[in-house]
Parts: C-alpha cells; structure tokens; sequence
C-alpha cells in the first residue's frame, strides 16, 4: 500500500506509536490523517504538529472513546461523508493492566472492549463501503504478546491474542474480496503504556520487567517499520524481528518454551 494520495484514520494517536504513526505517514503525502484519541487535548497538539510538518494533508483530530461503538462507527461515517472514503484505519488504541487474573471484572471488561471490541466496531462500520468498493486497509496494533504472552499480565496477553485471532480471521474471510490486514506486533517500545511519564518502566511490576530486559524501540522505528509493512503489505509486522524466532520456537516446542519463560519469571522475581 502507497500512503500517498490515501485517507488515513489513526485511533490511540495522541500518543506513543499512534502519533509516531500520524508524523510518518506525514511524509508520504497522503490526502487526509485524522488523529483520533479519548484524550482530545493530546489529539489535536499532535494534529497541530503534523499540519504544521504537511501542509499540503488535511489533518484534523478527534475526542472519541473506541470502547464505544456508537462514537467509532459515527466517527467513521463521518470520515467517508467529508472525504468520500477511508483508505487505511489503524486501530492502534490499546491499554494495559499490570495484573493477572485476580484483576476485578470491571478491568477484563474494560481492556476487552478497547484491546478487542474496539477493532471488531471499526471493521463492522468499515466493511460494507470497503467490500463494495472492492479495497480497504485495515492495521490492528497488537503485541508480541499476542503471538507469545506477557508475563504479569494476563488481561493484556489475552487480549491481544485475541486480537492477533482477529486479525487472523479478518484477512482469511475477506482477504479475496480487496481487504488488505496488517497485523503490527511490537515488544517493548518507548510509549506511555509502559513507561508512563518517566524515562524508566514502572517499577514493582512483573510486565515492567520483562520490558527492561528486552530490546527497547522508539516509536519512531515502529512507525517506519509500518511503512515499510504497509508498502510490501506483509500480514504480519515485526519491528522486533527476533519475535519470529521465539514464536518459531514456541510452536515447534511448545512445553520446553512454556518451561523457559517460567525460568525468566522465576529469575525477574529474584526467585
């Protein structure tokens, strides 16, 4: 997929690999960005930087809650009737929750609905105007841990299983009748999901780290491994290509890589 000339909806784009997402594809001329965030003061300081970056690309930004279908399916509605279409909707919004299964219901309920049911909103207001038309792009922002696991979190694991199987079914349903599915997932990156407002994870948590002993990324480096995802319209987008090897080895030997992640627990937990 060429970004240029091409409306872009980006959710979760006020911060982190959302608005490293909205500057990059920036540069590649692309028709329109609207920058969605449930934070809109955050949404529209990163509209005002990318319209200031891109002159010539409309960007606007908007205030919505992707847990809510009502607000994804009339934010998209509007999108199609101001542009007359919507090439690319990245559902990049997510959230985490630094806990296992103790977690109360209201915290799997409210991680499923925007880890998950914000992506199953967004395809069921896209796919009629994309399957009529034949083409549409769809890019759902799961994680590493939707291909192996988080340890600390398993609200979060869950979910981006979840949305990985999502994505999975997405492409196999629709994939010959024009719609193109990427599925970005990234281990530790530099965002506030994971590092908050401080230069170092948060500490006493599990998840946190798991994220100190790994290879940290910029979103930056997210955002431009996207690019070049979207531009070979590769399925899977790894910007830490040693994912693939551990999930190799996690399916090629499923006990031993169960047996080696309870050692790293074992060891971040001084045990």
């Amino acid at each position: 997929m060429e970004l240029r000339d091409r409306v872009i909806v980006v959710t979760g784009g006020g911060s982190g690999i959302g608005a490293a997402m909205c500057r990059r594809f920036a540069v590649e001329a692309p028709t329109a960005i609207v920058v969605v965030d449930i934070n809109g003061d955050a949404a529209a300081s990163v509209a005002d930087d990318v319209r200031e970056a891109a002159p010539g690309t409309e960007v606007t930004s908007r205030a919505i809650d992707v847990a809510d279908e009502a607000q994804v399916g009339a934010m998209i509605a509007e999108v199609f009737l101001h542009h007359g279409r919507l090439d690319l909707f990245c559902a990049n919004a997510g959230i985490g929750t630094g806990m296992g299964v103790e977690a109360p219901d209201p915290a799997w309920e409210q991680i499923w609905h925007v880890n998950v049911m914000a992506h199953v909103y967004a395809a069921r207001a896209l796919l009629p105007a994309w399957l009529e038309a034949g083409e549409g792009h769809l890019l759902i922002t799961a994680s590493a841990a939707g291909l192996l696991t988080n340890l600390g979190d398993a609200p979060y694991s869950a979910t981006k299983h979840a949305a990985v199987g999502l994505a999975e079914w997405l492409s196999v349903t629709y994939g010959d009748r024009g719609l193109h599915v990427a599925c970005l997932c990234p281990q530790g990156v530099r965002t506030p999901l994971l590092f908050g407002d401080s230069d170092s994870p948060t500490d006493g948590a599990l998840a946190a780290d798991v994220v100190k002993a790994q290879r940290i990324l910029e979103p930056e480096e997210v955002a431009d491994t996207v690019v070049e995802g979207l531009a070979d319209e590769r399925f899977l987008i790894l910007p830490h290509p040693e994912v693939a090897d551990y999930e190799r080895a996690r399916a090629t030997d499923r006990d031993r890589w169960l047996g080696a992640m309870r050692r790293l627990q074992a060891k971040l937990l001084g045990r």
